[in-house]
């Protein structure tokens, strides 16, 4: 069986439900399907999003789901598998959609804010810790963890760059070098971290030491404990896009993975086809990936209007 809506978004979190608030409240039929993998999830709490300070992912996006379900939005738990071009409604393309539990779903428009998943650097403990004393933001965690012993794990040159900004959370930094050789640092790298007073340890990091579940130190593979009480790591960002190339949007390639080419709105180069959220772009917070929803869905319900109204002066 095929249902026909005129938006279908594809995501959950902060960037989807947003998006749905919209178009709900402006009378669109809307589906959210949600295959339930928000990135933040290890995070007991979100932080920096105006009066949500402190709030768990969880319950945030429960709110969400009760607020898209007062318009009248749908919301289903499954995983998008697979969108065409076409079958929503002769003559203004459309998206056909279809979900790992058998349903294939139609509509007008559609916005992909599926989002990223984390690729965490293969250090034993790290996976396990991480989101709570292994940490990856310090907009997001380092107030939390201000003024404790930091230890920032390299897995590229550009950990440099981490280890610089948090030190604005504490003065007691340390840089493992970890994969990184001791020269690949430019000499400007060097005299920064000099200046801010961060320490450079060479060698590679073979795991991390936990007593009464909490982050004691860091292990180097000679053997070396390095007594350090958070840990900030690089994960390597790896966008779900995959909806996108199926149905031929452009992307950029960055530092942090492949994303869509969009306008200021959020349309890709495939009319009628949006992204938003963490789909669009590596760095979204959450108030971010919200913001980006909610001008997606803003510029849809116009889409759709005057496509409308535009059809109507043809006929």
């Amino acid at each position: 069986m095929t249902d026909t809506y005129e938006v279908v978004v594809v995501g959950g979190g902060a960037a989807g439900l947003s998006a749905a608030l919209v178009l709900g409240r402006a009378r669109r039929r809307t589906l959210v399907v949600d295959a339930g993998e928000p990135r933040n999830a290890p995070s007991a709490h979100m932080q920096g999003f105006l009066s949500r300070d402190g709030m768990a992912p969880a319950e945030f996006l429960a709110v969400g789901r009760e607020e898209i379900a007062r318009y009248g939005v749908e919301l289903v738990r499954d995983r998008a598998v697979a969108a065409t071009k076409g079958g929503a409604r002769e003559g203004d393309g459309g998206f056909t959609v279809s979900l790992a539990g058998g349903r294939t779903v139609r509509a007008r428009q559609l916005v992909v804010a599926t989002g990223l998943r984390d690729e965490l650097p293969p250090v034993p403990g790290v996976a396990e810790r991480f989101g709570r004393d292994v940490l990856h933001c310090p907009y997001c965690h380092g107030w939390e963890v201000r003024d404790q012993a930091f230890g920032v794990l390299a897995t590229t040159v550009l950990s440099v760059h981490q280890a610089l900004m948090v030190t604005q959370w504490s003065k007691d930094v340390t840089l493992f070098l970890h994969q990184v050789g001791e020269t690949e640092p430019t000499g400007d790298d060097l005299r920064r971290l000099a200046v801010a007073g961060v320490r450079v340890v060479p060698g590679e990091v073979a795991g991390l030491r936990i007593e009464d579940d909490r982050l004691t130190g860091v292990r180097l593979a000679d053997g070396t404990v390095h007594a350090r009480e958070a840990l900030f790591v690089a994960p390597r960002p790896v966008p779900r896009n995959e909806l996108f190339v199926g149905l031929g949007a452009e992307l950029t390639q960055t530092p942090f993975g492949a994303y869509p080419v969009t306008d200021e709105r959020g349309l890709t180069t495939v009319p009628g086809l949006w992204a938003a959220g963490n789909a669009s772009g590596f760095a979204e917070q959450v108030v971010n990936a919200a913001s980006r929803g909610y001008r997606a869905g803003a510029a849809i319900n116009g889409e759709l209007l005057f496509a409308d109204l535009d059809a109507g002066v043809r006929v």
